[in-house]
């Protein structure tokens, strides 16, 4: 049963949303959730989530042909075409990003500073850096939790704002009412997630979640 707080939840799921099932993600995705997990195994965690959810997100890359001498003769491998830059929503978005800097060849970083308004649940912009080329090609925009929206919605605009066209949000859980907001501000953005939780509380919290991610990345729960 929901909790007395949880708001009503919306439906349905947009057809752009992609949740990816697999065993050894849903085993990462229980240890982010577990409470007792310590700070430096939940970053661990958290990185390994994010490379399986950039492996799903990042099937349709382009390629190019580029020839390689094997230790037995001359082979046609394939190298990356396109520019992918990864844009994490600060601060707890840096848990996935470092993950897929080291993972994806040549891609590029920038950082979008958000945080929540406890009071009105909305977000609030304190921070922007991207690349000059951020609109060169594929944009993985990256934040553990899609709770509210408010601050993927506001992040999508912005990278619209400076051209870019193909935008792809990774998140590890979120909310029916996330998912919503986020497809009504940018109807068909794609999303990739590990699971869909039940709902949001009274406070805007996702339900059940996996707490303050950005406190459980850098250890400073009080």
């Amino acid at each position: 049963m929901p909790d007395a707080g949880d708001t009503a939840t919306p439906s349905p799921i947009p057809l752009s949303v992609t949740v990816i099932e697999h065993p050894i993600l849903a085993h990462w995705l229980t240890v982010l959730r577990d409470r007792s997990t310590p700070a430096p195994r939940f970053r661990a965690a958290m990185g390994m989530a994010g490379a399986l959810l950039a492996y799903e997100a990042t099937r349709d890359l382009l390629t190019t042909d580029a020839p390689v001498e094997t230790p037995l003769e001359r082979h046609i491998g394939k190298r990356l075409a396109q520019h992918l830059t990864v844009v994490p929503i600060l601060r707890a978005g840096m848990g996935l990003a470092d993950r897929l800097l080291e993972w994806i060849p040549g891609s590029h970083m920038g950082h979008l500073g958000m945080f929540r308004d406890e009071a009105s649940l909305e977000p609030v912009s304190y921070y922007e850096k991207l690349p000059s080329q951020v609109d060169h090609g594929p944009v993985l925009l990256v934040d553990p939790m899609l709770a509210t929206g408010g601050s993927a919605a506001a992040s999508v605009g912005r990278l619209k704002d400076r051209g870019c066209t193909d935008i792809r949000f990774l998140c590890l859980v979120a909310s029916p009412e996330g998912l919503s907001t986020l497809e009504k501000a940018h109807p068909g953005t794609p999303v990739f997630t590990a699971a869909i939780d039940r709902g949001l509380d009274a406070n805007g919290y996702i339900r059940p979640g996996l707490g303050d991610a950005g406190d459980r990345v850098f250890g400073t729960i009080a």
